[in-house]
């Protein structure tokens, strides 16, 4: 676990340096600078980015990380990599050229509700285009195990940007429809960022030699595109189904709900940046031991981190709301039920990466399709009855059903559980201290509040974790931050 743990540990500093800026965007810039309508339209434009993306990717930012690892000659692994910058342009070139013919009849079935989507599309093609290369020069990056700057650009970057735009705007500087441009222009910059990055570590060099095993890449990439888009689209899907029938100041609220939730999920994300090539690469080399051994650890120590980070959100969101607006305390049953579902995201550790990198990732595939038919049935009948937080209902239905069948079927192929009695003991902790400490409020200003409620839960679980080891991993990092024996 060192290398996961160095490289994990410097990609959630700065995932919470990017969640921290997002968190200044989400909670204060966008509310004040832009309005309700075009924050929810900003909302709505990159979830369905986020939605195209794997598509647009052609499923090369999996391939690429799956493969790379099998090619043991120069030959043949730059002709393999050849193939990986050229490939999503199949894809590309003809959704955009539908996307241009159909654009009048597209704009006017996602704008049934709300007008001013249909101005936007164009913005959301070229977004997603600048999304999908950045994830294949991240990928790029990656099989070289080096993530670091490629997460910090997926972090950071854009937020920074962003920010950077909203105080143009605010300062007059910039009106709507340039900053709408400029939000653009930050995605395509940071994906041209990364790729002289990529090839930093590794020029490329164009080789176009016969790949042995081409049709079982292209048979990946191809299937991968359903399974690579069951998260995204989990994430996504919610906010543009929101934009089709309740008013779109309503996805405002649902942002800033799922951005807290969210939190949640960066140890998570940080740390399957390096645990994807490492799962990749361990059954390749078909070695089930260090692959079992990764499963539990990362289960382990993320269930630690997501617990305490689940426990600050529910234990402090009622002062959070009373410091932001009232008028966004709506999302407060959305915050709960999103939490839940991202710390069992966090309870599975390697398990989605096992399944993707595996020969079993036609399971992926299968069950990927399945749930995203089940979760559009069910925000198609849920928001209309309890808008907000029926995309909440939905969203954590089809998550937990997802996740159970997933933790099934790498058991049934690899006879490995990431759970230990730690992890029963990890939660017993975790539900006591959200029963001691949700009614325990300060009677002070909700900022003070939320800083004294943090420091009393951070001591208390931290205490706990180093006096019981439940994690070596962990309990070695506070002590080392603590300058502990």
């Amino acid at each position: 676990m060192g290398v996961v743990a160095s490289q994990s540990f410097k990609n959630i500093i700065s995932t919470y340096l990017g969640f921290g800026i997002g968190a200044i965007n989400t909670l204060f810039l966008y509310i004040n600078f832009l309005g309700d309508d075009y924050y929810g339209m900003v909302g709505f434009m990159l979830s369905l980015a986020y939605v195209m993306m794997p598509l647009m990717a052609f499923g090369v930012n999996n391939t690429l990380v799956k493969f790379y690892s099998s090619f043991k000659t120069r030959v043949s692994l730059n002709s393999f990599l050849t193939l990986m910058l050229f490939l999503p342009m199949f894809i590309i070139i003809p959704l955009s050229f539908i996307g241009y013919v159909c654009h009048q009849n597209i704009g006017d079935y996602l704008s049934t509700e709300n007008t001013i989507i249909k101005g936007y599309l164009w913005h959301t093609i070229v977004i997603a285009i600048a999304l999908a290369y950045f994830e294949v020069f991240f990928a790029w990056a990656k099989v070289q195990m080096q993530t670091v700057f490629g997460n910090f650009m997926k972090e950071v970057f854009h937020r920074v940007g962003t920010m950077f735009l909203l105080f143009m705007l605010h300062f007059k500087v910039l009106n709507v429809e340039q900053f709408m441009i400029g939000l653009v222009g930050v995605y395509i910059l940071r994906m041209l960022v990364m790729k002289i990055y990529a090839y930093s570590i590794k020029f490329p060099v164009i080789t176009f030699k016969k790949i042995n095993n081409l049709s079982s890449i292209l048979k990946y990439s191809f299937l991968i595109i359903i399974a690579g888009s069951v998260a995204t689209i989990f994430l996504d899907v919610d906010k543009v189904m929101l934009g089709k029938y309740i008013p779109i100041n309503n996805i405002a609220y649902y942002n800033v709900a799922v951005f807290i939730s969210a939190v949640i999920a960066v140890p998570q994300r940080s740390m399957h940046q390096i645990l994807m090539p490492l799962t990749a690469k361990y059954l390749n080399e078909k070695d089930f031991e260090a692959l079992d051994d990764l499963y539990k650890r990362s289960s382990l120590n993320l269930f630690i981190v997501g617990g305490f980070i689940f426990l600050l959100i529910i234990l402090n969101i009622n002062q959070l709301y009373l410091f932001i607006s009232e008028d966004y305390s709506v999302g407060l049953f959305v915050v709960l039920l999103i939490s839940l579902a991202k710390l069992y995201d966090s309870l599975l550790g390697s398990n989605i990466a096992i399944l993707f990198y595996s020969d079993y990732y036609r399971v992926v595939l299968l069950l990927g399709v399945v749930l995203v038919v089940l979760m559009i049935s069910l925000n198609v009948v849920f928001i209309p009855l309890y808008g907000i937080n029926g995309a909440a209902i939905a969203t954590f239905i089809a998550i937990f059903t997802y996740n159970s069948i997933k933790l099934f079927f790498v058991y049934k192929f690899f006879k490995i559980l990431p759970f230990s009695l730690n992890t029963l003991k990890i939660g017993v902790l975790i539900f006591v201290s959200a029963v001691l400490f949700y009614f325990w409020e300060f009677p002070f200003h909700p900022i003070i509040n939320i800083g004294l409620k943090t420091l009393l839960i951070t001591v208390v679980y931290t205490f706990v974790i180093i006096r019981f080891n439940f994690s070596d991993d962990i309990s070695a990092l506070i002590k080392k931050v603590l300058k502990l024996k």
